[in-house]
């Protein structure tokens, strides 16, 4: 006798060209004018992640992988599709997060939704973070000149290296100044 999992959780199993969710065969959900190619996630990204959920021991054959990432592509679609109609439903033009989380437990996820909340949160802490300590951080502060000569440096670092690989060496950044008095003009 089979052992079916209880009603709140959807089973979802991917064969070939159809994904079944509590055993009913749906087509890939299509996405206009792209090609299978263009609405996969990347390979490489994909099996480091993979790998790191296994034990170092355990190998996964390609065919495998393919499908992980498949079945990853429609949770995505999936997931993204019941936001939208959240939205909707909310007369919202724009996905929010509590669209997704509403999502989750529509579909049946509920039992995620804290975890994946917390990483959300979690996400926003280091983006915040980034902003604030990151390399464009003192953007703001810089003068157009600053700015100009920073971008002419950035060019020129660009064409060394499509030009042979050569690097331009970095110029140490500027110090951030305040406001600057006017300097006496020498046409007086």
């Amino acid at each position: 006798m089979d052992h079916e999992p209880p009603p709140e959780t959807p089973t979802i199993c991917c064969r070939s060209n159809f994904v079944f969710i509590d055993r009913v065969a749906m087509e890939p959900m299509d996405i206009v004018g792209r090609t299978k190619e263009d609405a996969s996630l990347p390979k490489a990204t994909m099996t480091k992640i993979i790998k790191e959920m296994l034990p170092p021991d355990v190998r996964v054959a390609r065919d495998a992988q393919d499908l992980i990432i498949e079945c990853c592509v429609e949770f995505i679609n999936l997931i993204s599709s019941e936001s939208n109609e959240v939205c909707n439903k909310e007369e919202k033009r724009t996905i929010a997060p509590e669209h997704v989380l509403k999502a989750l437990q529509d579909l049946g996820f509920g039992e995620y939704v804290e975890e994946v909340y917390a990483a959300y949160e979690q996400h926003k802490l280091e983006t915040v973070d980034t902003v604030k300590t990151g390399k464009w951080s003192n953007v703001a502060e810089m003068t157009e000149e600053q700015a100009l000569a920073e971008q002419q440096r950035m060019f020129a670092e660009a064409r060394a290296r499509m030009n042979g690989g050569a690097t331009v060496p970095k110029q140490p950044d500027p110090e951030p100044q305040g406001p600057q008095p006017p300097q006496p003009s020498l046409n007086t």
